[in-house]
This record gives structure tokens, C-alpha cells and sequence, in this order.
């Protein structure tokens, strides 16, 4: 038994700059810590079945969601309902770090509509 951190967590690149740790993985609930450096975007999707809540740690999160925008600082989060087209974008100068957590999980039915 340990604690859970980046250093041990499995690691991913996602957007050719951008960097994901997953702090906890099972079938019904994902914990992703996410990096993403200024100018860095995702791209627009949509997930059928998972709900999502991010939560900003450092930097500044622009969350699209259904063409409307929330700006996200430090400690502050946004819950996005299955079915709900959003994109996560870092319009700032600083990386962005953030949670992102997924119920279920969201990597098997993100569904892109760019």
C-alpha cells in the first residue's frame, strides 16, 4: 500500500503537448491528473454515458460547454453531464493542471464532433 502520485501513476500524452497520470482507474470511476501547457486545447466531444467533474489546481481552464464558456482559476471545478458537447482549452500563460474525474470512466465512449 502506498500513496498515489504522478511519480507512480500510469502516464499518457495526449494533443502532441499534453500530459495525463491516471491516479485511479477501475471500471466504474477514472481520477486523471491532466497538464496542459498555454495554447493548449482539446478537442470538442462528447461522452454518452460519463459524467465529469474537472477541477483546476494551477493555471486557468477555459470549459466550453454546448457554445458557452466558464473560466476556471485555483480550486475551483465544473461538472459536465453525459450527452453535453464540451472542450477544455488554456488560454492563459501557465500550464494548467487539473482533475478530471469520470463516472464511469470516459476514455471508452468519448465520441469527437470537431
Amino acid at each position: 500500500m502506498e500513496a498515489i502520485s504522478k511519480k507512480n501513476s500510469e502516464h499518457y500524452t495526449w494533443g502532441g503537448v499534453c500530459d495525463g497520470w491516471h491516479l485511479l482507474k477501475t471500471p466504474a470511476l477514472s481520477v486523471i491528473q491532466e497538464r496542459v501547457p498555454p495554447g493548449g486545447t482539446e478537442t470538442r466531444h462528447v461522452h454518452q454515458q460519463a459524467q465529469q467533474f474537472f477541477f483546476v489546481l494551477s493555471g486557468e481552464a477555459v470549459m466550453e460547454l454546448e457554445n458557452k464558456e466558464v473560466v476556471l482559476g485555483p480550486q475551483q471545478g465544473f461538472a459536465v453531464p453525459p450527452g453535453s458537447p464540451h472542450r477544455l482549452l488554456n488560454r492563459g500563460n501557465t500550464d494548467l493542471a487539473f482533475l478530471v474525474i469520470s463516472a464511469p470512466p470516459g476514455h471508452g465512449d468519448r465520441v469527437s464532433i470537431e
